[in-house]
């Protein structure tokens, strides 16, 4: 027989997250119900569940059968999306039950309700009596609440903005949103190797940009106007369906964004195993564990910190010269590039080492930073001016940009870590402030002007705030303050783009020199400078991202050092310009090629230096060692490169590599490299060697690892 719902509709609105009734609550909204308004919109809204109910409740068989008279209980919520949701059913049949939560599965999306305007949960109960009978009478809104529980809630009402921070954490947690590469658009620092650079150098240096490529690290926000690292991404990305493959493949462990910051937080790993040809060990490994954050907090500000633990065994001469580096005190040697390093085991090092910087762009033509890493200016592999071969140090940065010209200035916080500078078993801290001007004279043509003044903490010296004046020249100053306060140092570099392929590139650096013997020809000492020539060759021969590029390197004797030792260009034992110092003559050539996520690069190094001799007998500078005094010189006259003990060296190596995941730049490789150094006499420093280092593993790609000692 045809069946009727007749039903008590008791609703009592039971707030969840962040309500609870008042003046500023609205009921949810059928579509039929949209015009409707406070009382009237609560009447509409149980009028349409009673008749959704009405005409869709179907009463089982098996309870028709029996006669049954009694009731289902149902409690049921509208979400946040406007979904309906069963969260309670009672009733004395499973089968009457199961008929509740299909009816209301079926009820339609609707307008969710609202609490000062914000999309909120609201619950309502449901007396269905059974048999089912007529219903003539409208529906009554009964509050499901006792005169106790009405008092206890008026007792525990909010207000507004009681209610309103009850909403916070649901409001941070709902603006989150999937990340969607926000780093290539920030102040973030791309990490510098040479390897990553090549990927985007092309596009930085067709005819007609207005970019400057020589002060790096480049931020994101510099380079995105010209390339497109999410369509790189995208292109390279892997077709994954789990989780584990996209945080392998594609993506940072850990990604998040909200409309007004980001973050990324990746492991950073460096796990190698190799073989030294030389070596009296089997092996030689690296094993490298850390973590790499980076963020940003509204539009102008970004961050980032890195932090690594290194424990390490390499090839021969590469640990004989960490151990040259030594530092005052217990510790064996000082990683070349990383920092001071503490005996693993019987023959290895552990060298911990951390990063981070602060970078701020208050205006868009503005960046400031503050941090502790590393700096390069250069458009070469090597740079004469500032290069990224010594252990990262502490740093201040701003860069400039308005028409045609960037003016980058840094104030670095280096050390001497010599015995004999020393004092109280504490380092000495230096400084050095440099100055770059670049300007783009027209489309093709880069000239850029450099300065340097290198001084130190002695007589309680301290930060000399007469440097931090970003538009001063420093030679003035250096002379205000005494000549041998500081040791002031200039250059100049050029770029010429011959086509979109093709760039010619060079810096010229002058430590010191004396007009009046360069014109008697005499190859004075004082004639300290050094030049670098170079080109590279994009999309070379017609094959798309093969990149070829050509270097010549030359430095006199006794450039960047100084009478005053501690002013020498250097920190950490290591030089602050070029890896090899002064007193050398250097060929480089490179191919790098790149496919999709395959890699390869060849280098070969070839160059002439001179070394000094050291034997007791003769304790001459000869220009090549910087921490050297150059008033310890043999004679004054007659100096040419490769004086002292003339050394030829040959680097050459190999390097096939895939990256894994682009989002962190985790690359797996495998690497050779051979190595001859071949002094004309040998001393306890300087002998002859000649080897071969395989190498394979995986790395986060992060920075330059030089080993072309």
């Amino acid at each position: 027989m045809k069946q009727h719902l007749y039903i008590l509709f008791f609703v009592f609105s039971t707030v969840l997250i962040g309500q609870n009734d008042s003046y500023y609550e609205i009921y949810p909204k059928f579509e039929e119900c949209k015009n409707e308004t406070d009382q009237a919109l609560k009447l509409c809204f149980n009028n349409k569940i009673y008749n959704t109910l009405f005409t869709t409740f179907k009463i089982p068989q098996e309870i028709t059968d029996l006669n049954y008279k009694g009731s289902v209980h149902i409690m049921f919520e509208v979400d946040k999306e406007g979904a309906f949701n069963v969260v309670y059913v009672d009733a004395a049949y499973t089968s009457l039950k199961d008929e509740a939560k299909r009816v209301f599965s079926e009820f339609p999306k609707i307008e969710p309700a609202t609490y000062n305007g914000n999309a909120s949960y609201k619950q309502f109960s449901i007396k269905l009596l059974i048999p089912l009978q007529d219903q003539s009478q409208p529906v009554n809104v009964v509050d499901n609440l006792s005169e106790e529980q009405q008092k206890e809630k008026k007792i525990n009402e909010l207000t507004v903005l009681e209610q309103k921070a009850k909403q916070e954490f649901d409001s941070v947690k709902k603006a989150t949103k999937p990340y969607k590469g926000n780093a290539y658009k920030s102040q973030i620092n791309i990490p510098f190797s040479h390897e990553n650079y090549s990927r985007f150098d092309r596009s930085l240096n067709l005819i007609g940009t207005n970019n400057h490529t020589a002060a790096k690290p480049y931020r994101y926000e510099m380079v995105a106007d010209y390339y497109d690292f999410n369509v790189l991404n995208d292109s390279l990305k892997k077709s994954t369906n789990t989780w584990s493959g996209r945080k392998l493949w594609n993506e940072h462990l850990v990604q998040l964004q909200g409309p007004d910051y980001w973050f990324t937080v990746d492991p950073v790993l460096d796990l190698q195993v190799g073989k030294d040809t030389d070596a009296d060990f089997s092996y030689t490994y690296n094993n490298t564990r850390g973590v790499y954050i980076q963020g940003g907090l509204g539009k102008k500000f970004s961050f980032s910190a890195s932090v690594f633990e290194s424990q390490g065994r390499f090839a021969q001469y590469f640990n004989q010269y960490a151990e040259s580096l030594k530092a005052f005190g217990p510790d064996p040697a000082i990683i070349p590039g990383r920092g001071i390093a503490k005996r693993f085991k019987t023959d290895a090092y552990d060298y911990p080492v951390a990063e981070g910087y602060l970078s701020y762009s208050p205006a868009k033509f503005l960046n400031v930073q503050f941090g502790h890493g590393k700096n390069f200016i250069g458009d070469g592999y090597r740079s004469l001016f500032q290069s990224d071969v010594a252990s990262p140090h502490p740093y201040l940065k701003l860069n400039t940009k308005f028409w045609n010209i960037q003016y980058t200035n840094t104030w670095t916080w280096l050390r001497d870590v010599r015995p004999e500078v020393t004092e109280d078993g504490a380092f000495l801290t230096k400084y050095i402030a440099n100055h770059y001007l670049s300007w783009n004279v027209n489309k093709r043509l880069n000239v850029g002007l450099f300065e340097s003044v290198i001084w130190a903490n002695t007589n309680d010296r301290g930060f000399d705030v007469n440097y931090l004046n970003p538009v001063i020249f420093y030679r003035a100053i250096e002379f205000e303050t005494g000549q041998d306060a500081g040791n002031a140092i200039v250059g100049a570099s050029a770029k010429y783009k011959i086509n979109d392929n093709i760039n010619i590139y060079s810096q010229f650096v002058l430590d010191e020199f004396s007009l009046n013997d360069i014109k008697a020809g005499n190859k004075s000492w004082k004639n300290k400078f050094g030049y670098q020539l170079g080109v590279k060759y994009y999309n070379a021969f017609k094959v798309k991202d093969l990149m070829l590029q050509f270097e010549y390197n030359q430095v006199r004797p006794y450039t960047y050092s100084h009478n005053t030792v501690v002013l020498n260009y250097a920190h950490n034992n290591q030089p602050m310009a070029h890896l090899w110092g002064a007193n050398f003559r250097e060929a480089i050539l490179i191919a790098r090629y790149n496919y999709k996520r395959w890699l390869g690069e060849a280098k070969l190094v070839g160059g002439i230096r001179g070394l000094d001799y050291n034997n007791g007998t003769d304790n001459f500078s000869y220009g090549g060692n910087v921490y050297q005094d150059y008033d310890d010189r043999p004679f004054d006259s007659g100096v040419e490169i490769g004086q002292g003990i003339k050394t030829t060296t040959i680097n050459a190596s190999a390097q096939i590599g895939y990256l894994v995941n682009p989002a962190s730049n985790l690359k797996a490789f495998v690497n050779v490299n051979y190595r001859n150094f071949n002094p004309e006499s040998e001393t306890l420093s300087a002998f002859n060697n000649s080897t071969v280092w395989f190498n394979f593993g995986v790395r986060a790609d992060l920075f330059n690892w030089y080993s072309d000692f």
